[in-house]
């Protein structure tokens, strides 16, 4: 079935998934219970090697699948890529929870290269993607034209599985009082906890975790706690004016400054206005599509002093919440060694952020 037509030139079969209104393929392998393997932010990209060892074909595969969340530093990766040809995945675990496929196919009578979309094959929330082309030519521009999309649909699953997670701790304290205090439903990791509660601004912590930093050149490991959260903020909404850019970031910093003091005092958490991690921003929408709201992400610094403190990534979203006629925002953050991969607490933080609902 073809559902989207990418480019003039290119015809491209591409099944995506429930959430987005259209059909996809499912295995009934999903009715298993069998959880994805793999580590969150990686791709496994099943050929022969001589496609994979091409420069061209790897080429298209970096440019399209190996993109940035900006604007961080060090710089953060939504995917890397990893191999296997295909007689050593069907050797293996089947499992990875982000798998494509690139198969020429003598046999294939198209006139452009396909590239179809299927969910739980192997198991529950895996995404599939297969790439089939005639010839190595059809590839490589199957591969030019098509790969940036590939890279949003595991991009969107990736956050949407975290999100499922997420769900399951239903009856946590903390998602009880964020929808008592705010009228809004969100996910929270098991072990979340609301460690600041006033009437307008709440901060709930996330379990630290621990990731392994590698000291180069001394063949050594330590431990690294990544400290990550979610704060919530409201204030009153007068007009649209307050969705500018600056708006925004002048409201963060007054409610960050009486709100999340450092360990030191006079210290607390601001903005980093450095032109190289200057905070972007756009629109966006929540996992259900009901809330419409502006998405933030740069990088925060604790200040207030003559020196500056510790800091590190921050990704916001603000919203109107109909009901109290409030703004509302919803500003994760981790703290992380940069010697340790950023992408999966970002991306326990985006999980948070898209799941919003208002409260009915």
């Amino acid at each position: 079935m073809i559902l989207r037509i990418l480019s003039a030139s290119l015809l491209i079969a591409l099944l995506v998934t429930t959430s987005t209104g259209c059909e996809s393929i499912r295995s009934n392998s999903a009715n298993t219970g069998m959880r994805v393997t793999g580590k969150v932010g990686q791709i496994l990209v099943v050929c022969e090697a001589g496609i994979w060892n091409n420069e061209d074909v790897k080429h298209y595969l970096d440019t399209n699948l190996t993109q940035w969340i900006m604007p961080y530093l060090p710089d953060v990766a939504t995917f890397e890529l990893i191999h296997k040809t295909p007689e050593h995945f069907t050797q293996g675990v089947k499992r990875y929870r982000n798998t494509l496929f690139i198969n020429i196919d003598p046999n294939y009578k198209g006139e452009h290269g396909s590239i179809v979309r299927k969910d739980d094959v192997w198991a529950r929330t895996q995404l599939v993607v297969e790439v089939t082309a005639k010839d190595f030519n059809q590839l490589l521009e199957t591969c030019k034209e098509g790969l940036d999309e590939v890279h949003d649909e595991f991009d969107d699953m990736s956050w949407r599985r975290i999100m499922m997670n997420f769900d399951e701790n239903k009856n946590s304290i903390a998602r009880k009082q964020v929808r008592e205090n705010f009228g809004i439903d969100i996910v929270l990791p098991h072990g979340a906890a609301a460690v600041t509660r006033r009437t307008n601004f709440y901060r709930v912590e996330f379990e630290p975790a621990s990731r392994p930093i590698e000291f180069v050149g001394t063949g050594t490991q330590d431990v690294g706690s990544i400290l990550s959260g979610i704060m919530i903020y409201q204030y009153d909404f007068k007009d649209s004016v307050q969705f500018d850019l600056k708006q925004l970031l002048m409201a963060r910093d007054t409610m960050l400054k009486y709100n999340v003091p450092h360990e030191v005092e006079g210290m607390y958490m601001g903005t980093q206005y450095n032109q190289f991690v200057y905070p972007e921003g756009n629109w966006t929408s929540s996992a259900d599509g009901a809330i419409k709201g502006f998405d933030m992400r740069g990088m925060f610094v604790f200040t207030g002093l003559p020196k500056h403190g510790t800091g590190g990534a921050f990704w916001a979203f603000h919203f109107i919440n109909p009901k109290t006629n409030k703004l509302m925002c919803l500003s994760g953050y981790v703290d992380a060694p940069p010697t340790t991969s950023w992408t999966h607490p970002l991306r326990e933080v985006q999980a948070v952020l898209r799941s919003v609902k208002i409260v009915e």
